[in-house]
């Protein structure tokens, strides 16, 4: 059996990014660790979430800071999914998050497409029960 654990998302700040994904998203910090100066493993993962984390990675120079925002060259970077659409939807607009595409009902679910404070995109779905 496999299973995907951890993603990376290259941040510019640890603490900035800390901030957004709890406060904004509601995401829970799991782990903060200093490994060097320079250097802290941070992972986050959505609230109640069983499935992959995230570890913040701090960008260390000009070409990983290239990548801060736009880890897939514009394309959707992760598919998060939650089982109460409006609440966490309107819980997000009201922290501030930013809807790049307004929510809609499609056949598939509740859908609507945000940008995470670096300019990320993420498609936050509640999916049709089957």
């Amino acid at each position: 059996m496999q299973h995907l654990a951890t993603m990376v998302i290259i941040v510019r700040d640890y603490d900035e990014a800390i901030n957004y994904y709890k406060d904004k998203l509601g995401f829970e910090l799991l782990e903060d660790t200093k490994r060097s100066p320079s250097k802290r493993w941070v992972i986050m993962a959505p609230k109640g979430g069983q499935g992959t984390r995230f570890l913040l990675a701090k960008a260390k120079n000009e070409e990983q800071l290239t990548r801060v925002g736009n880890q897939t060259g514009g394309r959707v970077f992760c598919f998060l999914y939650t089982d109460d659409f409006w609440t966490d939807y309107n819980a997000m607009v009201a922290a501030g998050v930013e809807i790049a595409r307004a929510a809609s009902e499609e056949d598939f679910g509740t859908v609507c497409l945000f940008k995470d404070l670096y300019g990320n995109l993420w498609d936050f779905i509640q999916p049709k029960k089957v």
